[in-house]
């Protein structure tokens, strides 16, 4: 992908990303109640659809009817869209003649932001259009733009192109002016006295999870038996908001290993991550942090919306290279990974 064409693409992007995120504020304040985003539209194959995701669906499909430019055929792929019926843009091209493939999240963290709760995410990635064959790897440009609560005036963006590095920026959500935003991942060399986990959101699975992580502890800081080992965890219901606590140096280390642990107890459970949650994973990637699958090897999987993904990331190579070889050794003996 020329760098002209990705740069236009980041830009469109973001602008999507600011129009989503100008949608859900609007209704919110204006409903001043959270019942019609949380009630449930629809279930989908990868998860529950709630009123909010409808709403910013439809302004996702309007937004690209009236401003994606008929010089970039495009094939989009989210949630609840039937794969046996393929969007596109313009309208009705086939997907053999589209030359890029988005892969979008539009609200990643439905939970925290239908009760106003915590911010939730806009996420996507784009590549050139490979068909079936095209993987998260191909992603070439990637957006991450912050659909805030409605007590807070400032949201940020970041993006990135492949080997052209990060652009960071936030939004005054009063007055629409731009503002700069530093992105400076912690150089810690360890967890000690500062935030890292393993994501372990619901029910299912918590208790392996949870004694996972905790020999992933001992095991590290074994030579601290006998004092309190202090490491913080902060629980953020969304890949998107996980991503930018890694990004602004607010975490050293997450791990998402639900496949994983679904897998070693036989549950059968969508609530896991998927590729469009991770799509914005280049962002990280151009900011310098590790973001890999567990076993280290490269972050992968298909552009699709029901692949389980597991991942985790590491705030700098320092941190990837003390937490990895342990990290790997425990999933060997507890996931047979």
């Amino acid at each position: 992908m020329k760098i002209a064409i990705a740069d236009q693409i980041r830009e469109l992007l973001l602008q999507l990303g600011d129009h989503v995120r100008n949608t859900l504020h609007s209704c919110n304040l204006g409903q001043g109640q959270t019942p019609a985003f949380a009630s449930i539209s629809r279930q989908s194959v990868a998860d529950t659809i709630y009123g909010i995701d409808q709403i910013s669906e439809d302004a996702i499909a309007a937004w690209f009817a009236d401003h994606w430019p008929a010089t970039i055929p495009v094939e989009l792929v989210l949630e609840g869209i039937d794969p046996q019926v393929p969007v596109t843009f313009p309208a009705g091209i086939p997907v053999e003649q589209t030359e890029t493939k988005i892969i979008l999240d539009p609200i990643d963290g439905t939970r925290g932001i239908m009760y106003d709760k915590r911010a939730a995410w806009f996420l996507a990635g784009v590549a050139a259009q490979r068909g079936s064959s095209t993987r998260l790897s191909d992603i070439e440009v990637a957006v991450m733009v912050e659909l805030p609560t409605t007590k807070q005036w400032r949201a940020d963006r970041f993006s990135a192109i492949r080997d052209h590095g990060l652009f960071s920026d936030s939004v005054n959500v009063l007055t629409g002016d731009i503002l700069p935003r530093s992105v400076t991942p912690s150089l810690s060399g360890d967890v000690l006295h500062g935030f890292g986990y393993i994501s372990r959101f619901l029910p299912a699975g918590k208790e392996l999870t949870a004694a996972i992580e905790q020999r992933l502890w001992d095991r590290l800081y074994l030579s601290r038996r006998d004092e309190e080992v202090i490491v913080f965890e902060d629980q953020y219901i969304s890949t998107g908001g996980q991503f930018s606590e890694l990004l602004l140096g607010h975490d050293r280390m997450i791990a998402d290993i639900r496949p994983l642990v679904f897998k070693k107890l036989g549950i059968a459970s969508a609530l896991c991550c998927h590729p469009y949650d991770v799509a914005a994973g280049l962002v990280l990637q151009e900011a310098g942090i590790i973001l890999e699958s567990p076993d280290g090897n490269p972050l992968d999987g298909p552009l699709d919306t029901t692949s389980p993904i597991s991942w985790v990331g590491y705030a700098n190579p320092k941190l990837a290279d003390h937490i990895r070889p342990v990290l790997r050794a425990v999933l060997r003996e507890m996931l047979d990974v």
